[in-house]
This record gives C-alpha cells, structure tokens and sequence, in this order.
C-alpha cells in the first residue's frame, strides 16, 4: 500500500495543525514534515514507499536511540569529568532507561500524533519512548546534529537530568535484589504461580523467594514487570538489611 499523493500535503487542514504542533514541540520548523509524519506511523497503518519499503516509526526510533545515548554521553563526559566509564555508564543508562523516555513522550503527548489502525487505548506504555526516540531519529535527518542536540538538551537534559538526584535514582530493583542476594549468599527464586485474577486482560504472578522464604508477591502484564514489582516490594521489605550491607 502506497501512501496517497496528498497525504503530506502541507496545505491540507490536518497536516497545517500537525505542522503546527510538531513546531510547538521542537521550537523550530521542521523542513521536511513527510520525515516527522514517518516518526507516529504505527506499523499496524501498513503504509509502503513508492518503492514498497514498510513505513513506520521503527527505523527512526533506532536512529533516534542511537542519538539520544550519545548526546547524553557527550553531556555527561562533559559535566562529570571524575566519572569512570562503569559511573558514566550507568548515568547514561538512568536518564535513557524505558521508564523515564515513556514519561518524555507522555509529557509532549506524542501519542495524539500517532497513526494506527489499533485503538490508542490498546498501546502499552512503552509507545510513548518509542514514539519519543523516533522523533529524535526525524529530528536528525531533518536537521543535523546541533538541532537534535539543541531538542535533546532542552527537552531532556535541562528540565530532568540533575546528576545529585540520578545517583540515588534506581533503575532496577530487581538487579539491586539480585546483586544483595548474591553478596550476602542467599539463594533467591522468582517463580510463577497460578493467579484467578477476574482482569480481562492476562496477568503474570510471581513469588520471590529470598532464602527459602517467600518476601514478595505481584502481579502484572509481563512476567519481567512483575518480577521487577515483587522485587520493588522485597527492596522495601529488607532495606534497612539491604542499606547496612
């Protein structure tokens, strides 16, 4: 399926707004709005090239992850000249974690803008970061670099990046869990069981156990979320443990 001659026509009603709210969102015009109409294809609107390449926002979100990890490691290399690589490293990988680009892209309410056949309501969170990183890709290509890096740092680093508070901010309780459990020797299992939930939607729950003792329970959409929820629940449960280890 090839896209319709006038689907980007600038001069049509709803590309003039999208025109408008994708400004509003960089602070400057983009030059070519077909790139950035790209970035809220969902792969569920089928849409082909002339050339019949998928169209949809996939591409860019991959060129936009590899933008984002080094303008944030070029400002980090900058701000932190004490760090080692293991202290960069892990910085870098707090403010780009999943959690945090989701909270970017519901901030700038990207999903209006997407295109899809599915439901928005159907979209699980992760949309929001994909969507967020594939705007980053667009950005790149219609622009360069000092414009992504210009978005980046005025979208990203100035209003969230604050070093202090990213050095006490954990990524994942799971690998805290993990990492205690092995320094003090304790075997550990997350095992799933089975739950008679009345949600519609399938639920996933898991049973932490920490020495043969069952610390924690939750339940969630993926096995991984609620493994990283029981081990959420375990951290505050032993954390004067944990914190005097």
């Amino acid at each position: 399926m090839n896209f319709p001659s006038n689907l980007f026509n600038s001069h049509s009603k709803e590309n003039g707004n999208f025109f408008l709210g994708i400004t509003r969102i960089l602070g400057f015009k983009p030059k070519d709005i077909l790139i950035f109409k790209k970035a809220f294809l969902h792969r569920s609107a089928n849409r082909k090239d002339k050339d019949g390449n998928p169209m949809n926002y996939e591409r860019l979100e991959f060129l936009g992850d590899s933008m984002l990890g080094t303008i944030i490691s070029k400002h980090l290399y900058s701000e932190v000249p004490e760090g080692d690589e293991g202290y960069l490293t892990k910085m870098r990988s707090k403010i780009v974690s999943r959690e945090h680009l989701n909270e970017l892209g519901k901030d700038l309410n990207l999903i209006q803008y997407v295109e899809s056949r599915i439901p928005k309501s159907h979209f699980g969170e992760n949309i929001h970061g994909n969507v967020f990183e594939a705007l980053v890709g667009a950005i790149y290509l219609d622009r360069g670099y000092k414009y992504c890096e210009k978005f980046i740092n005025e979208r990203v680093i100035q209003p969230y990046v604050d070093i202090e508070q990213l050095e006490g901010k954990v990524i994942s309780y799971k690998s805290l869990v993990i990492e205690w459990c092995q320094k003090q020797k304790k075997t550990f299992n997350y095992n799933v069981y089975e739950d008679t939930g009345n949600d519609s939607l399938k639920h996933f729950a898991v049973k932490l156990s920490i020495g043969g003792n069952v610390i924690a329970k939750a339940r969630a959409t993926s096995k991984k979320k609620a493994e990283e929820r029981a081990s959420k629940r375990a951290y505050f449960a032993l954390q004067d443990k944990m914190d005097k280890s």
